[in-house]
């Protein structure tokens, strides 16, 4: 069986295609980037309108297919920007109905763990996502993916997009702000906030932009003291839902899981309490439709259907409402 999967919850528009032994078949991303100030809504939905069918015919083109080879288009559902939502979702929905395709909506957050799995040895790990909008410690305990922890207002990528916009260097800012920390030297003390299993980015976030108006701190200096911080916040709250959960394997997802310096700190925390820690390639931990098909074939083969009618999105829906039926 061959999934199409179609990912447009944020700035991406993705399309991957696999099949239910999972061999990757194809994985085209499409980003919508600025130069300056971070993601429009319209903005990135006009861009997924613009790319959508040139990157379906590559993803197709790559994989050696045509849309007849395809036996199940799935989309992500849940949780995003729901005018971005909405550019995939309409465009599952045009190609289930023209080729007589079953079609899935799935979980976005889950979507991550699934891939990962799949594309590592981690079996049963505790998740530490970290992307734009999404920070949560994720792990499976009673037929659900659980939230032990999370942040208490804005995600991780989403203060990496603040930061950067105040530093005036970009939008992602993710990539930029690890570039700019790499020549930083110097430790800025900044404001700590982990309460129990969540975490705060508000307060750092404020007084980061106290200490760029000030001028009195060089831009790396800044990068490399917020990555060091923010990075060790995380590092801790996932330390701790692994002696909570009982596992031994930490799984890093989400675009900010590209960070290298936060994979150091994940590797060495885990090194140091015999544990294990997994992070997949960069181009499967960004936003990708390739992670959105698995966990389609996945769900489509547990016994999960959806009529079309009904393939809709759900733009706040959170990780801990779905119930796990493939597991």
């Amino acid at each position: 069986m061959i999934c199409l999967g179609i990912e447009s919850t944020a700035h991406t528009f993705g399309i991957g295609i696999i099949d239910s032994n999972g061999k990757v078949l194809a994985n085209v991303i499409d980003g919508y980037k600025t130069k300056s100030g971070g993601i429009v809504p319209n903005k990135a939905a006009e861009h997924h309108v613009d790319v959508c069918d040139k990157t379906i015919k590559k993803a197709l083109d790559n994989a050696n297919l045509t849309i007849k080879d395809i036996d199940l288009i799935s989309y992500s559902a849940s949780p995003g920007i729901g005018t971005c939502l909405r550019i995939g979702a309409m465009a599952a929905r045009s190609l289930a109905l023209l080729h007589n395709t079953p079609i899935i909506g799935i979980n976005h957050c889950i979507a991550h763990l699934e891939i990962g799995r799949l594309l590592t040895n981690a079996k049963d790990p505790v998740l530490l996502y970290a992307s734009g909008a999404n920070t949560q410690i994720i792990a499976y305990e009673g037929e659900k993916y659980r939230v032990f922890g999370e942040t208490l207002d804005i995600g991780i990528g989403n203060f990496l997009d603040s930061f950067a916009r105040e530093l005036e260097v970009g939008f992602p800012g993710g990539p930029l702000i690890e570039k700019y920390a790499s020549k930083g030297k110097k430790y800025i003390e900044l404001p700590y906030v982990v309460k129990g299993m969540d975490i705060s980015f508000g307060g750092l976030l404020t007084n980061l932009k106290q200490k760029i108006k000030s001028g009195n701190h060089k831009k790396e200096d800044l990068c490399y003291s917020a990555q060091e911080t923010i990075f060790a916040m995380l590092i801790e709250v996932s330390e701790r839902a692994l002696a909570h959960c009982g596992k031994n394997e930490l799984l890093l997802g989400g675009g900010v899981a590209c960070n290298k310096r936060l994979q150091e700190m994940a590797e060495q925390m885990c090194k140091e309490r015999g544990a294990k820690s997994f992070a997949v390639p960069n181009q499967f931990n960004v936003d990708n439709g390739l992670m959105i098909a698995w966990l389609g074939l996945l769900q489509y083969k547990a016994g999960d259907r959806v009529n079309i009618e009904k393939a809709g999105i759900d733009p706040y829906r959170r990780t801990d409402q779905i119930k796990v039926t493939w597991r």
